[in-house]
């Protein structure tokens, strides 16, 4: 099987619709996609109507800051309708509307040519993030590519037009997917500015429940890979992998890197559990 779990759309910071990722999906050869977008599960329906060969496994990656900076937790199979979870997603999404506003004045300050409603266009439909801020740049002239934005001179995380945003406490984000039916698995801790997250921290979000962590991720090392292989073994925890692809903004790396099967069967046998132990707390 080839089974992607790390897969973007324009339902948040992709560049594809979700059915062009699922027609990419089938393209690419893939069994399995997640359909991961950020603090949104909005794609999820059209991306179902237009799967055809390929079974897509709901998803989503969820904003959490941990010790003061910022993580992903990648959720799957839970209910996005759990009054928690859906009150949570929807004061994430609000103040990333709030952050990217923030952000684009910043820019005008420091002389960039953008306006939010330049990036709420766009953004369109999708939740907005900070891609659409850097095809914004982009477009002005600013700089010569999206990727360009990403640095401390613009809108990184500790850049000059950095803003930071409201952000789950992974240890709650794990128990709001767990109490929703789902399964987390914290996504790339060691790509690129995620590197700063150590074995001991895994270990504690291991124990708060936490299903998987993503190995093999595009922007992890060979060395970085076989410590979280390591990591993963010890602490029972399902080493999966995706791509991260994001459309255009990734060169269309769909299938550039997946997950074994025994991970993700593992995660499907995690999620029965935890939705069997759900249904006992409310059915007599």
């Amino acid at each position: 099987m080839r089974i992607d779990l790390h897969v973007h759309s324009s339902a948040s910071d992709g560049t594809d619709p979700p059915a062009e990722v699922m027609r990419r999906a089938a393209l690419a050869g893939l069994d399995v996609v997640a359909l991961t977008d950020h603090d949104t599960v909005a794609g999820l329906p059209e991306a179902r109507a237009a799967a055809g060969p390929v079974t897509l496994l709901p998803g989503m990656e969820l904003s959490c800051r941990l010790e003061g900076r910022s993580v992903h937790m990648l959720a799957y199979l839970f209910d996005p309708d759990q009054p928690e979870l859906a009150a949570e997603l929807a004061r994430i999404r609000d103040d990333r509307v709030l952050r990217a506003r923030a952000m684009v004045d910043k820019l005008a300050d420091l002389g960039v040519d953008i306006s939010w409603e330049q990036v709420a266009a766009i953004a369109g439909e999708a939740v907005v993030g900070r891609p659409h801020i850097a095809r914004a740049m982009a477009a002005s002239g600013a700089i010569a590519s999206p990727r360009e934005a990403f640095t401390r001179d613009w809108i990184a995380d500790g850049g000059r037009a950095y803003v930071d945003r409201y952000a789950l406490d992974p240890v709650r984000a794990i128990g709001l997917v767990r109490a929703a039916g789902g399964v987390a698995v914290l996504a790339h801790p060691r790509a690129g500015r995620d590197t700063w997250v150590t074995d001991q921290q895994i270990t504690r979000l291991a124990a708060a429940g936490l299903a998987g962590v993503e190995v093999f991720h595009p922007d992890q090392s060979d060395a970085e890979r076989a410590r979280l292989l390591a990591l993963a073994s010890d602490l029972s925890l399902a080493a999966t992998g995706g791509s991260d692809d994001h459309g255009s903004l990734t060169d269309y790396r769909l299938g550039s890197e997946t997950t074994p099967a025994n991970a993700y069967h593992a995660l499907i046998a995690r999620a029965a559990s935890s939705l069997c132990r759900r249904t006992s707390l409310v059915v007599p």
